[in-house]
């Protein structure tokens, strides 16, 4: 099973931490974690129904709670809080995060968005 044997939220850095028995490591920022939500809101309801998320770098992880015990439920500062993060879920995102997070980053770029909700992003042609 990929049920993580320690799983911490660490506030100052804003980051959820998880431990497996065989010695693995990961630190998941929110922020990462927000836009890769597996919820309806983010992933839609089929392919291509995707929302790309955007304005997500200020927001932080104010809660983690357990669902049963095959999932873990967060809450975001920004108020979402849908969206079941199962253990085989959490360690594909810990497992791929760098290509992940470019996947993101390019998209948000070719989509003429930012990751600061303070910034607006002008594409001059």
């Amino acid at each position: 099973m990929t049920m993580p044997s320690k799983v911490k939220l660490h506030r100052g850095s804003n980051t959820l931490e998880l431990q497996y028995a065989d010695g693995r490591q990961y630190q998941l920022a929110a922020e990462y974690l927000r836009v890769y939500s597996p919820s309806a809101e983010v992933r839609g309801h089929g392919p291509g129904q995707e929302v790309l998320q955007w304005g997500k770098k200020q927001v932080a992880l104010t809660d983690v709670q357990a669902a049963g015990k095959y999932a873990l439920k967060l809450v975001f500062s920004d108020g979402h809080d849908s969206g079941l993060y199962s253990w085989g879920y959490l360690l594909e995102l810990a497992e791929t995060e760098v290509e992940k997070w470019q996947d993101y980053v390019d998209r948000l770029a070719e989509a003429g968005l930012d990751r600061d909700p303070e910034v607006s992003v002008v594409k001059l042609l």
